[in-house]
């Protein structure tokens, strides 16, 4: 007896649809992703009058939260410890002119007055001259 073959056709999967559902996913997500820079420390600076100062392009800025942690230039440190806030300022502040490159200490109004003191201690050993705080403008009413 004699059986006849069977034909065998081989199945394929076309990946073309696929592919493109995965690039129209790729660049939905490019157009709708926002890229900013934001700072994830809540402060709120103590009130003072005066006349604000105008924006430095190179500066090094100490932001000092509620509970005493420290960021320098945007980048939280590990510890509030003064060793690491001194080790963290002297990587930053080897490029630049310390006697004329300004140090900003913008620090929360509800921070212990220890924190601030130590990072101006700090700066004043690293031989930063020009140290400012940061306030903001008392409400009206």
């Amino acid at each position: 007896m004699q059986f006849r073959r069977q034909n065998r056709n081989q199945e394929d999967i076309n990946l073309t649809p696929l592919i493109d559902v995965v690039f129209l996913l790729l660049i939905f997500f490019m157009v709708s992703t926002t890229f900013t820079k934001e700072t994830h420390l809540k402060l709120d600076l103590p009130e003072a009058e005066g006349e604000p100062m105008p924006e430095l392009v190179e500066k090094v800025e100490v932001l000092i939260n509620a509970d005493g942690g420290y960021s320098i230039n945007g980048k939280p440190l590990v510890n509030k410890q003064m060793k690491t806030l001194l080790a963290g300022l002297e990587e930053v502040g080897t490029s630049l002119d310390k006697g004329k490159t300004p140090f900003v200490i913008t620090a929360d109004a509800n921070v212990s007055y220890q924190a601030v003191v130590q990072a101006m201690d700090v700066a004043g050993r690293l031989g930063f001259v020009n140290i400012t705080m940061t306030t903001k403008r008392p409400d009206e009413g």
